[in-house]
């Protein structure tokens, strides 16, 4: 067994049956039995799994349903950055190298750090803005703040637009702020219209700040099914089950291309993804604070969707890695079946 087999095992070790020493090799794991055994995870809501276009099996989990809407977090930072690709192919944005200073000129500071100036959409989306981080422990003050906009341009520079990579739904507000000035439109009454031919598709409640924009990359409402019909948008490359081209297929590559790493679990980043492996396949994935999750692995045509009660962390519990291995193990149970 070779290194990539043993890492991949081991991943979905808590979600697969250990055989007997000496008995008849156990069946294979299978999708629905490894969402059975999920029921154990305390905060986790409802899972669904998806291979084909089909859902393969779903769960509620403590009265809840894969049908009821709930607060996806941060994984609405995936469905910003298919915005922007739709507004860029509709040339209302130039692209990811445009300039953001132009766009927001009336909310910057009134003297501007002069590195504001090198400041692109795809420093946004991929959070390398340089600018100093609204969530975390600066997220509460932020939000508190009368204009969010001019409140995330004015966070002081800790690095090089392009440099590290500093996760801020900062970053992602701004761009709801873009899309709202571009398209004319609240970002919500964009989003309906652009993502109308997605059938599934819904966003049932979603914030908005002191100024009616509605809030990038946070306090999102959908429910599990209107998640699935997202992320299988992008595993069939922004098209439809009908054919119809929702998200250029260029734009759903380049969220996908590597630009930078988490700082806090290594993984990944690319334009509101992030990327790692699991089960020993690729995987891409929309993480929203409490364990708001969308998993697709490509290769086995594989989409998966899990919701968890919103008001824990989930990384710093270790309930993140237990996600992670449930996804591994359904990435495991669903290679073997072709």
């Amino acid at each position: 067994m070779n290194r990539r087999s043993i890492l991949a095992l081991a991943a979905t070790a808590p979600f697969l049956k250990p055989t007997l020493l000496g008995a008849q090799p156990a069946a294979p794991t299978t999708i629905p039995s490894l969402l059975d055994d999920a029921a154990r995870l305390e905060p986790l809501r409802t899972a669904l799994v998806l291979q084909d276009g089909e859902t393969v099996s779903e769960r509620g989990y403590r009265g809840n349903a894969p049908d009821r809407p709930t607060n996806i977090k941060s994984a609405s930072k995936s469905i910003l950055s298919a915005m922007v690709g739709i507004a860029i192919d509709k040339g209302l944005l130039e692209g990811p190298d445009q300039k953001i200073a132009p766009l927001l000129r009336r909310e910057l500071p009134a003297d501007p750090d002069p590195r504001m100036n090198e400041v692109t959409i795809g420093h946004l989306l991929s959070m390398q803005a340089g600018l100093a981080r609204t969530s975390g422990p600066n997220y509460g003050r932020w939000v508190s703040s009368r204009d969010w906009v001019r409140a995330a341009l004015a966070m002081p520079f800790e690095d090089e637009p392009g440099g590290a990579m500093l996760y801020s739904t900062g970053s992602s507000h701004l761009l709801s702020a873009i899309l709202t000035r571009v398209g004319g439109k609240p970002t919500l009454a964009l989003a309906r219209d652009w993502f109308a031919p997605v059938e599934g598709f819904r966003i049932a409640a979603w914030d908005r700040d002191p100024q009616g924009i509605y809030l990038g990359g946070n306090q999102m409402a959908m429910s599990p099914r209107s998640l699935a019909a997202f992320g299988e948008l992008y595993r069939n490359e922004g098209r439809t089950p009908a054919g119809q081209q929702v998200v250029p297929a260029a734009w759903v590559a380049a969220s996908w291309r590597q630009r930078t790493n988490s700082r806090f679990n290594g993984d990944g980043y690319g334009y509101g993804w992030f990327l790692r492996e699991l089960g020993g396949r690729p995987v891409v994935y929309a993480w929203g604070y409490g364990g708001q999750m969308l998993y697709i692995a490509p290769s086995l045509r594989l989409t998966i969707v899990m919701t968890s009660a919103e008001d824990n962390p989930s990384a710093r519990t270790g309930y993140r890695d237990e996600l992670h291995a449930l996804a591994a193990g359904i990435i495991v149970a669903a290679g073997t079946l072709g």
